[in-house]
């Protein structure tokens, strides 16, 4: 799908927002898809460059979109070995590590995931989300560690954009809270939008933001001596918002592990167990890992489901909670 499609506009799109024509034309890319290439300045009406979604078409318009990325900064790359866990021809399953940043920011502009993919893969990702990001269709928290899925062109994205779009994602994660949260399992659904304190956080929002849907399942509550109450959660997420679990258990008077951003600053405690302290002084970030990734492959068209092992820091303070509460 890198090249160029001509449409004309017809008597009964006459007037129809211009990302509602395409997507009605193109049944791969989905409305967001298509936002991003015209924020990409990769579509035109009657040669002339388009940057508004909603731009009404009129009949006998000329639309033209370009599949190609066109961005002025150009992504370097990175070589750092990357734990594959599964490639074919469309796309690419990752176990990201903690401390990687998926892709380019504000701050990270080398190391990402995005630049040790184009280091490997060069210009055979697909380019949907631009040239600093390739195959991008997803991200993770820099120190949440886990699953990605990689798309390696426009059509395996486009396909698993939509999926996304639909919430018929699997995404299971696992993470370690302080204390229990009530009642056990259960749903979270709020909104989510940036904290009008500090706009590197997120915040629940009783009316504003995105809609963001946790479902949450205690597997165990360790009550041991000397150990503050801790509470291993499975969280299925249908939706995938900024910081979206770390938020929600804030939402429910908790946090996670390790979590220097929506916990506690500063952990006092009073009489601790000398042998978890340290390998909770060990653990590198929050205690949250994405455990398994489930979808329809976008051309093989059958689930597909992938699961990745807790990291080291993680899995050694949870093996140690398990054999002091035994």
């Amino acid at each position: 799908m890198n090249n160029t499609i001509k449409f004309f506009v017809s008597q009964d799109d006459d007037s129809t927002r211009l990302d509602v024509f395409l997507s009605k034309k193109i049944e791969n890319l989905t409305r967001s898809n298509i936002k991003k290439f015209i924020n990409l300045n990769n579509v035109k009406i009657n040669k002339a460059t388009i940057n508004s979604p909603s731009k009404k078409v009129k009949l006998y318009d000329e639309i033209e979109i370009k599949f190609s990325s066109v961005v002025e900064e150009k992504l370097k790359p990175s070589k750092i070995k990357l734990d594959i866990r599964y490639e074919d021809n469309d796309i690419l399953i990752i176990n990201k590590p903690k401390g990687m940043v998926v892709h380019p920011g504000a701050g990270n502009k080398k190391d990402t995931l995005a630049n040790a993919l184009f280091h490997k893969y060069k210009n055979k990702l697909s380019s949907i989300n631009g040239e600093m990001r390739p195959g991008i269709v997803h991200r993770i928290d820099k120190d949440t560690s886990g699953l990605l899925v990689v798309a390696k062109n426009n059509l395996s994205h486009s396909k698993l954009g939509k999926q996304f779009s639909d919430h018929s994602i699997k995404r299971n994660y696992l993470c370690l809270i302080w204390g229990v949260i009530r009642p056990l399992s259960g749903k979270i659904e709020t909104f989510i939008s940036r904290n009008k304190k500090n706009r590197q956080l997120m915040a629940v929002s009783d009316f504003s933001g995105k809609k963001a849907v946790t479902n949450y399942e205690t597997l165990k509550v360790f009550d041991i001596k000397d150990v503050p109450k801790i509470s291993l959660i499975k969280c299925n997420l249908e939706t995938g918002r900024t910081h979206q679990i770390r938020v929600h258990m804030k939402y429910k008077s908790s946090s996670l592990l390790g979590d220097k951003q929506y916990g506690k600053k500063n952990t006092v405690f009073k009489k601790i167990n000398e042998k978890f302290y340290k390998k909770f002084s060990n653990l590198k970030g929050q205690a949250l890992h994405a455990s398994s990734l489930g979808f329809i492959h976008p051309t093989k068209n059958k689930f597909v489901n992938f699961k990745s092992d807790l990291p080291p820091d993680f899995k050694k303070l949870l093996d140690l909670l398990k054999k002091l509460s035994s």
